[in-house]
């Protein structure tokens, strides 16, 4: 009797693969439920080394790296390749990846399932830009609502497209796996008396960071660590050099996220203060956030619906109301030296820590990739 091969899933994104942590867990969980996988990423100047996976990888080498000749090369390539690679099921990772797995699901009668990390039509990066936003809204409304299989990142945002489309979107919320006790190597730890602030992620505009840079002016014994990189990494920089806060700001840069969770685990609180600059940040639900519950470490977030939603609910930590810089610090010296909250923080975060690990996500998965 001939065996039957494991169906082949083909997981698409448009960035380097390496600190794309949900997409790891994904694969990784697709691969636990009998799967075979194939990531395809692209490939960076900077991008570190990918270490080996459960699943297997591929990097595309593009002639762009940003702007609309990327996004068309992008698409141009990933179509021909999906066209010509064995697969059971396409899964598109965002918006930016979902024109050339739409077309190649209908020319080739594939499953297709669309994941949405977030609401791309809406991010900061296209709100000044209402040309290029149109174009992508044009091409959102042209292809979800003939999306059968979808999830997203938080109820908020699988509301959204159910209300405007009329499409069904689980929610797959980007959660951490359940964290094993770990010891933090020797070259890991940070030598330091103050207290330790923590943001990590991606370094893009309307995350607070220039503003929360601004208030390290203002605080005492304080010191602020901002893991990763992005858009606005120059400007942060001459920042914490024209104020003359290299001794208050360390910037780490990006790390694999086997990595960040050292420095996370040493933190007192974590930042998680997004602005309100359009849908995709008001009903943000950031991993690092996650992150920050799993290592249980306090959290401050903005008073945005989602994030207020989950800190209220669990009582893990403050929740800020303005990002002008003095009450930024005020907030900041207030999360982290007040000992009566923080210790039923504490208490809290161990509940949280429990309750909220990808293992209760990965039922979503399933129930979406085996209908």
């Amino acid at each position: 009797m001939k065996k039957l091969r494991p169906q082949k899933i083909i997981v698409s994104v448009t960035n380097d693969l390496v600190t794309d942590n949900r997409v790891h867990k994904v694969c990784t969980s697709l691969v636990k439920m009998g799967f075979e996988v194939l990531l395809l990423g692209r490939k960076l100047p900077n991008s570190p080394a990918l270490e080996k996976r459960q699943y297997a990888t591929k990097l595309l080498n593009l002639a762009f790296k940003n702007g609309p000749l990327f996004y068309a090369e992008y698409n141009l390539r990933l179509f021909f390749l999906l066209m010509v690679s064995k697969t059971d099921i396409l899964l598109s990772n965002d918006l930016d990846s979902l024109p050339a797995n739409y077309l190649v699901s209908k020319f080739r009668n594939k499953k297709l399932v669309f994941d949405s990390h977030e609401y791309f039509t809406e991010v900061p990066e296209l709100i000044n830009r209402p040309r290029t936003q149109k174009i992508w809204k044009w091409i959102e409304k042209r292809i979800v609502p003939n999306i059968k299989y979808a999830y997203s990142v938080c109820d908020s945002i699988a509301e959204l497209f159910k209300s405007e489309y009329e499409v069904k979107f689980g929610v797959v919320r980007n959660i951490p796996e359940k964290q094993e006790a770990f010891e933090i190597p020797e070259e890991k730890k940070i030598n330091t008396n103050k207290k330790i602030v923590i943001y990590q992620g991606a370094i893009n505009i309307g995350r607070g960071l220039p503003e929360v840079i601004s208030a390290m002016q203002y605080t005492k014994n304080v010191l602020l660590l901002i893991v990763g990189s992005g858009d606005i990494m120059d400007q942060v920089k001459k920042q914490v050099t024209d104020l003359r806060l290299e001794d208050k700001v360390q910037l780490m840069g990006r790390m694999p996220s086997g990595e960040v969770k050292y420095y996370t685990a040493q933190a007192d609180l974590g930042l998680s203060i997004e602005k309100d600059m359009g849908l995709n940040y008001r009903f943000a639900l950031p991993n690092k956030l996650f992150d920050y519950i799993a290592a249980q470490v306090p959290v401050m977030v903005t008073n945005l619906p989602e994030m207020a939603k989950l800190v209220n609910h669990y009582q893990i930590g403050i929740i800020i109301d303005s990002h002008e810089p003095e009450y930024l610090a005020k907030k900041i010296e207030e999360a982290v030296s007040n000992e009566d909250r923080r210790k039923q923080w504490k208490v809290n975060l161990v509940k949280a820590a429990e309750e909220l690990v990808w293992e209760n996500e990965e039922k979503v998965l399933r129930e979406i990739f085996d209908a």
